[in-house]
């Protein structure tokens, strides 16, 4: 029987050494940290954060292979299988539950702009391929589409699209595809800038790459606003970790501060793959001091 998903799940970041190969001790050690020090309630290895576009397909198997093996069922992992051809989606989800994984999360094909009759015949043919629940991901930037609810509401019609990743920074979205989906999708939180308002809208669960720096205050904050529903503590912590959440998405460069901060809270954890580049001084120095007001 499929694991329930909800919580905060970490996106993980995908370390390189310094020959540029995928470093498995420290990815390791960090999926560790975040299930013994952080007890985040999920992980997703090779989603956006995790770099899977600079990743060969070899290299996305064994950061998935790694995750399910270190976690060893102690928390659900979801796979980020998305691909901008249908057959490599299902060929990366296909291997993801061969090797254990709780659920994929993929993208609709990203780059080819496909519209709503292909996306539906993407997620079909997804779903028709694996037995484990399929969190679909509205992202229109990668992507380059925008699925509106009307369409989420046909993709939920398959037996195994149980969620959503709602990232398209529309807070009405939550409302519309719960009135359209019912109890058949939950939605959960994908972006970081929103999350106390999603989760005061019910959006059970969020993908957040800031679990990665902060999973404690970031589980803290979804049982205040979510669980309790305790508006008042919950608006205070948000108010404080806010500054964080919105230099992610408004920089666009939450890989290349992941890493940044990892290796200023004691975890080096290399640089991200060209083009992409380390931060530069201006966005270091903002960072450093957001990350420090939070963690002090």
């Amino acid at each position: 029987m499929a694991k329930k998903l909800q919580g905060v799940f970490a996106v993980l970041v995908t370390p390189f050494t310094k020959d540029d190969k995928v470093d498995e001790k420290t990815l390791r050690k960090h999926i560790r940290n975040l299930i013994d020090k952080g007890h985040v309630p999920g992980v997703i290895p090779t989603g956006s954060t995790g770099e899977c576009a600079a990743l060969s397909d070899t290299e996305r198997m064994l950061v998935a292979h790694i995750t399910v093996n270190e976690v060893d069922g102690a928390i659900p992992v979801v796979v980020g299988t998305s691909a901008s051809a249908t057959k490599d989606a299902i060929r990366f989800s296909q291997y993801a539950q061969k090797i254990g994984a709780d659920g994929v999360l993929t993208l609709p094909g990203y780059y080819s702009h496909p519209d709503p009759r292909e996306i539906v015949g993407h997620y079909k043919a997804l779903s028709q391929n694996i037995d484990i629940p399929i969190m679909v991901y509205n992202n229109p930037g990668p992507s380059g589409v925008d699925m509106k609810p009307e369409l989420i509401a046909k993709l939920a019609e398959f037996d195994n699209v149980k969620y959503i990743k709602e990232s398209s920074g529309d807070m009405t979205r939550v409302a519309a595809i719960q009135r359209l989906c019912g109890d058949k999708l939950t939605v959960f939180c994908g972006c970081d800038a929103l999350s106390m308002e999603m989760f005061l809208m019910d959006a059970a669960g969020w993908v957040a790459p800031p679990a990665n720096l902060i999973p404690r205050q970031c589980n803290q904050l979804f049982e205040l606003a979510y669980l309790k529903k305790d508006i008042k503590k919950a608006k205070q912590l948000y108010l404080k970790l806010l500054p964080l959440f919105s230099l992610f998405e408004s920089s666009g460069k939450y890989v290349q501060i992941t890493k940044a901060g990892l290796g200023m809270l004691g975890t080096p954890y290399g640089e991200p793959r060209k083009p992409l580049l380390p931060p530069d001084k201006a966005l270091l120095g903002e960072f450093k001091k957001i990350l420090n007001d939070i963690v002090k």
